[in-house]
């Protein structure tokens, strides 16, 4: 396999390979929105497993945005690339700016997509933590350290694509990571797919009211 389809045909593929949890009763399938969702919901549903998500926000570089200087995730966790920070001379002010327009994102997602359900609790349970793939895993870093809070059993994190390296790093941190597709020369994440057109919120509210249903 060379590159996917499309975000659903990453999903099912994921979920093949995570039969090992199908109908457990203590496990959770949790997507990170947007471009997660569309891979979770498939591998939920392969499983018979809840979905949910959790909000993770990248911290852009001002003026570069899709450098990741770092991450924050529900829960108040802040994750730092040190790095880029350091490289780029970036101030601390710079970063608190970035930081709370973050924050308002966050809130407005947490309200968009959740409504009024609460967050699924977490504690003891197998979570499978699902993205469309992994660039800088500052993102991924964040997601795992905001889990490790709310005192789950296990993490599994399942993601179609991830550089060699950035899967070596994340190893680790977890307890499982599942990824199929790891090449050495990684370029973005969107190049690993035929389809990689952006998920709306509608494409996420959407199916995670599916999920619900399910």
């Amino acid at each position: 396999m060379e590159k996917y389809t499309n975000r659903r045909e990453a999903g099912q593929i994921l979920g093949e390979l995570l039969l090992q949890y199908a109908h457990h009763p203590d496990a959770i399938v949790l997507a990170l929105p947007r471009g997660g969702v569309p891979v979770a919901y498939p591998i939920s549903e392969k499983l018979s497993l809840p979905l949910d998500i959790l909000i993770v926000r990248k911290l852009g570089v001002p003026d570069h945005e899709e450098l990741a200087m770092g991450a924050i995730a529900s829960g108040g966790v802040v994750v730092y690339n040190d790095e880029i920070i350091h490289q780029l001379a970036i101030s601390r002010k710079m970063i608190d700016s970035v930081i709370t327009c973050e924050k308002k994102e966050m809130a407005r997602r947490e309200i968009e997509y959740r409504g009024s359900r609460p967050f699924s609790d977490l504690t003891r349970k197998i979570i499978i933590l699902v993205d469309d793939g992994i660039a800088t895993g500052a993102t991924m870093r964040a997601a795992i350290q905001a889990l490790r809070t709310q005192n789950a059993a296990r993490i599994v994190v399942a993601v179609p694509v991830a550089a060699e390296d950035t899967c070596r790093d994340l190893v680790p941190l977890v307890d499982e990571l599942v990824c199929p597709l790891r090449p050495d020369y990684f370029n973005a994440v969107g190049a690993w797919y035929d389809v990689f057109e952006q998920t709306t919120d509608r494409e996420v509210i959407e199916l995670m009211a599916l999920g619900l249903k399910s």
